[in-house]
C-alpha cells in the first residue's frame, strides 16, 4: 500500500518513476528542496525512512542495513546525509534480481571527497538516477494542455481559439513559480516562499557541503547577478563586472574563480538549470556559440533575488520578457525530460542569429522554438526562425513561437510556424 498523500498533485515524473521501479533495483531522484521529490516518492513507496531524523541517521551511520525495511519500495529521504547508504543500497540490489526495492531522494550532491571516501560503486545497472524540477504550468493546472509538443512533432495540432491570459496573470505565474507549496497561495502572498527559499540558501544551505565555508553576502550578490542575467549567455567575467557595477558591499566578488566556486554550490543544490548550446551544422561550425544560457531552476527565485513584484514586472517589459523566457524554459525542460529528449539553445556568434530553444528528440529530430511575451513580437520571431531554417543544413521537424499573451493555437499558413500560448502547452 502506497503512502500517497490525499491532496497529492500528479506529476509528469510519476510515470517514469513507476516504470523504472520495474526495471531497476532502486531509483534515485535528485532535485532542489521543496520541488516535490518526497511526495512523489511517497506516492509509490510502501515504507519511508527520513535521514533528517537523528535516530535513523545515527543507525545508518553505524551500518545502513539497520534502516532497511521489508516493505518495498522503501523511500530513503535525503540519503546523501549518510553517503554510505548508496553502496549499501547497491549491494542490497545485488542480493537478488528483485526490482523496485528502494527510492532514494537527494537535494544536495556529494563533495568530491565524500564521493571518494564513501561511494565506491556508481550503481550503474542497479540504481537509475533522474532529475526533478518544480512544477510546470501543466502540472500546476495553469496550462489547459490543449496542444502538445508531440502533436507538433507529428503535425497533428488542433488549431483553435483559447482564453487569452492577460499580462498581470502571466506576471503572477512568474512571481509565484512552480514550488508545490506556493501553488495555491493568495496572490498577495506568492512572493513569501521564494524569498524564504533564497534566505535559506544564503544563510544555511550554502554551507551544507563540508568542503569549506562560503560568505552569505557574496552568495546573495551572486544570486542577484545571476538573476539580472537570467536567460542570457553571460560568462563568469560578465558576472564579475555586473557585481562590480551593481553592488555596494565592501567585499565584492572579484574573480572568475570565486564566481565559479559559488556557482558550483548552487549547482550542488540543483538550483541552476542552464540550457546547453545546440551543436549543429549551421554555415561554419566555428561560429556556433558553445556557452550555456543561464537559468535558475525556477523564475520565482530570480524574482525573489531582485525583489520583483507583479507591478514591477508590468512596468519593466524587458525584465518581464526575460523572466517569462525563464518560465517557458523551465516548462520545456520538464516536458522534454518526460519525452526523453533534451532542451538546448542556439546562437551564431558572428551574425548574432539565435533560437531561444531547441527541442531535440530521441531519434535525433528537433524543433526550433522562439519565446515571446506577447503577440507584438510574433513577426520578429517568425523572421528569426525563417533565417535559422534557411541557414541550417538539417532542417527542424517543426518551428514554433511560444507566446504568453495570445488567444489562439495557430499554424501560420505562409510559414508553417506554430504559434502556441504557454498556458495551452503540455508534453
Amino acid at each position: 500500500m502506497s503512502l500517497k498523500k490525499e491532496d497529492y498533485r500528479p506529476r509528469l515524473i510519476d510515470e517514469k518513476i513507476a516504470k523504472y521501479l520495474t526495471i531497476f533495483g532502486a531509483v534515485s531522484i535528485e532535485g532542489p528542496k521543496w520541488c516535490g521529490k518526497t511526495w512523489s516518492s511517497l506516492n509509490q513507496a510502501n515504507s519511508v525512512t527520513y535521514m533528517t531524523e537523528r535516530g535513523p541517521r545515527d543507525l545508518a551511520t553505524v551500518d545502513p542495513k539497520y534502516i532497511f525495511t521489508k516493505e518495498r519500495p522503501q523511500l530513503i529521504d535525503e540519503w546523501q546525509l549518510v553517503p554510505s547508504i548508496w553502496d549499501a543500497v547497491r549491494h542490497e540490489c545485488d542480493s537478488n534480481h528483485e526490482k523496485g526495492k528502494f527510492i532514494l531522494t537527494g537535494s544536495t550532491t556529494l563533495t568530491k571527497q565524500e564521493m571518494e571516501e564513501e561511494v565506491f560503486h556508481s550503481g550503474t545497472g542497479r540504481i537509475a538516477t533522474m532529475r526533478m524540477y518544480p512544477m510546470s504550468l501543466y502540472e500546476s493546472g495553469d496550462s489547459s494542455g490543449d496542444v502538445s509538443i508531440t502533436e507538433m512533432l507529428e503535425d497533428k495540432v488542433n488549431c483553435q481559439y483559447i482564453r487569452k491570459v492577460e499580462l498581470d496573470e502571466l506576471a503572477k505565474l512568474v512571481i509565484r513559480g512552480g514550488f508545490p507549496e506556493n501553488i495555491d497561495k493568495e496572490i498577495e502572498d506568492i512572493g513569501i516562499i521564494p524569498k524564504s527559499y533564497i534566505d535559506s540558501v544564503v544563510n544555511r544551505d550554502i554551507n551544507e557541503r563540508k568542503d569549506k565555508k562560503r560568505d552569505s553576502n557574496k552568495m546573495r550578490m551572486l544570486l542577484r547577478s545571476l538573476s539580472r542575467n537570467e536567460s542570457s549567455v553571460a560568462g563568469n567575467d560578465t558576472i564579475v563586472k555586473d557585481i562590480e557595477e551593481y553592488e555596494n558591499g565592501d567585499e565584492l566578488i572579484e574573480s572568475r574563480a570565486t564566481v565559479a566556486d559559488y556557482i558550483s554550490v548552487l549547482d550542488s543544490l540543483y538550483l541552476t538549470a542552464n540550457q546547453e548550446a545546440f551543436s549543429i551544422n549551421y554555415r561554419s561550425s566555428k561560429r556556433i556559440g558553445k556557452s550555456p544560457k543561464r537559468h535558475l531552476v525556477d523564475p520565482s527565485l530570480a524574482c525573489a533575488s531582485l525583489d520583483l513584484t507583479i507591478s514591477k514586472l508590468l512596468n519593466d517589459y524587458n525584465t518581464f520578457g526575460l523572466m517569462f523566457e525563464s518560465l517557458v524554459a523551465r516548462d520545456l525542460k520538464i516536458y522534454m525530460d518526460y519525452l526523453d529528449g533534451h532542451l538546448y539553445h542556439f546562437r551564431d556568434n558572428t551574425s548574432g542569429d539565435e533560437v531561444a530553444a531547441i527541442l531535440e528528440f530521441r531519434d535525433g529530430s528537433y524543433g526550433a522554438v522562439e519565446i515571446k511575451l506577447s503577440d507584438k513580437s510574433v513577426e520578429e520571431a517568425k523572421k528569426s526562425l525563417l533565417k535559422f531554417y534557411e541557414n541550417v543544413h538539417k532542417k527542424p521537424k517543426f518551428m514554433c513561437i511560444i507566446v504568453g499573451h495570445y488567444e489562439a493555437v495557430i499554424k501560420d499558413k505562409e510559414t508553417g510556424i506554430y504559434i502556441i500560448p504557454i498556458t495551452s502547452l503540455r508534453p
